[in-house]
């Protein structure tokens, strides 16, 4: 006979399986694969944004070049839109696919083009075919997300005179010596070229002992800043599987919730609201301005003011994040950290029937990359320490009793999670415990081994909550609570 922990952990391996579509299921296993399968060592790719400071004479031949890769832009975006016209309304098969703007087709006719039009010479050519290639790419992702059901997503638009327009430099389109850089061109003539594009780089990060691979320069519109952006490689230790995972629930009250397989101990860290202390000010300035007469002397002093909070609170985010990650990855033992498969895009669209507080949670995540961005730190910073970060999706994660695994919706509001099994908990923590136990499940089912498939999901239960017991009943014997022991008593019996 098996005693009840047992059962209770086959339970939870079916559920946890069974609870995932397939689709989700086939890209969660595919993610934790990739744990035990070698892969070939690649050198991480990082960015530096660098702020230059162009004099009168440079931003002229900036935005001349600038104005070259619009102009490449508009007409090859307009030839691609004409097509799509003409064929839309028929079926696939029936296309005109001879005739089908490519990025292939269009960078072939550059040659020609700068014939005709002597001014596009003027240019470092890769900048005009990176142009080429971006709108591609945009086209690409546009025609990804309608496939996928984003009825929201619009089409690559057309850009405007007075926006700055992003050039790339690569291979022999720049030259670095010491804290200066050298950008390619040939204006005005390519036999005349009066102007050196050559900037002092500000900052901290050195670049004569890293291999830069590509340089862009772009300007902020609001501001009107140039700033640079230096992508390099770096070599990193390589990873390799030491048996400790570590589990993190992403959230706005609770930013981090994580769980460590190890020892089953959990960690909260509450989210830096900067936006509650910037936003009445935000509001206050932007009706103030809405005041004022448009470009009026007073609408500008308002505008400038409301710019520079924007990104004193940007960048008041962003420094909280970039922290928070580098702390996560340095203190942990595991050398694999689990992550939800989160949909941000979809998770901050509000609806018709949200109610204020929703609308409010929505707002939270709108343009602030709260969670999308965090990822992105906490899954380069674990590289270059020779971790990984792998994403798994956390599907009914909120509403599975880790325990005994009931499931039940539970409103937002509902912080504490209370079970009929007799198991309290904060949501988060809960959270991130089952998708410990999701991943446990999943990694025994990609080793196909019972034995494996067994202890993994007992140890890590015996582990957390034991350790969740202990915190439990020290809360209840402080707060007298005796509901709350009774349940700890409850839940000790199985351990």
């Amino acid at each position: 006979m098996l005693s009840k922990e047992h059962q209770l952990a086959k339970k939870a391996y079916k559920i946890l399986i069974a609870d995932l579509p397939k689709n989700e299921l086939g890209k969660a296993l595919e993610q934790v694969k990739q744990i035990t399968r070698p892969s070939k060592k690649k050198p991480l790719q990082l960015t530096s944004k660098v702020k230059i400071h162009p004099t009168e004479e440079q931003k002229e031949v900036l935005w001349a070049l600038a104005e070259n890769c619009r102009l490449i832009h508009y007409f090859a975006n307009k030839e691609r839109k004409e097509w799509w016209e003409k064929n839309k309304h028929l079926p696939k098969k029936k296309r005109d696919k001879e005739n089908k703007p490519t990025y292939k087709k269009q960078s072939k006719q550059l040659p020609k083009l700068k014939e005709l039009y002597p001014r596009y010479q003027q240019n470092y050519s890769k900048t005009l075919q990176d142009t080429l290639k971006q709108l591609e790419a945009d086209n690409k992702s546009f025609f990804a997300l309608r496939v996928n059901g984003d009825e929201d997503a619009k089409p690559p638009g057309f850009k405007g005179k007075k926006y700055f327009t992003t050039m790339h430099f690569n291979q022999s389109g720049f030259k670095i010596k010491g804290a200066t850089i050298t950008l390619s061109h040939f204006y005005p003539t390519r036999e005349t070229k009066e102007i050196d594009l050559t900037f002092e780089m500000q900052g901290k990060l050195t670049f004569a002992d890293k291999e830069v691979k590509q340089v862009t320069i772009y300007q902020l519109h609001k501001t009107k800043e140039f700033y640079l952006s230096i992508i390099y490689e770096e070599n990193t230790p390589e990873y390799y599987d030491n048996g400790i995972y570590q589990t993190i629930d992403l959230g706005v009250i609770n930013f981090v919730a994580a769980v460590n397989s190890h020892e089953g101990k959990t960690i909260t860290i509450k989210n830096k609201r900067v936006d509650k202390y910037w936003q009445p000010k935000i509001e206050e300035l932007m009706s103030k301005r809405d005041y004022c007469k448009k470009y009026s002397n007073r609408w500008r002093w308002y505008n400038n003011k409301l710019t520079k909070i924007s990104k004193k609170q940007a960048n008041q985010r962003k420094d909280f994040q970039h922290k928070i990650s580098k702390k996560i990855v340095e203190n942990t033992k595991a050398n694999t950290i689990i992550i939800g498969d989160l949909n941000v895009k979809e998770m901050s669209k509000s609806e018709k029937k949200d109610r204020k507080n929703d609308k409010s949670r929505h707002r939270s995540m709108q343009s602030s990359g709260l969670l999308g961005r965090f990822a992105g730190f906490l899954t380069y910073k674990a590289k270059k320490m020779g971790k990984k970060v792998i994403r798994i999706s956390e599907r009914d994660t909120t509403k599975l009793c880790p325990y005994c695994m009931n499931k039940e919706n539970r409103a937002l509001s509902e912080r504490i999670i209370s079970c009929d099994c007799g198991l309290e908990m904060d949501r988060d923590t809960s959270s991130a415990g089952t998708q410990m136990q999701r991943f446990l499940a999943l990694l025994a089912l990609s080793r196909k081994r019972l034995v494996i498939r067994q202890r993994l999901l007992k140890d890590f239960r015996e582990k957390f909550f034991a350790t969740h017991s202990q915190t439990s009943n020290e809360s209840s014997s402080s707060n007298g609570v005796g509901r709350t022991r009774n349940k700890v008593n409850d839940v000790n019996q199985f351990q």
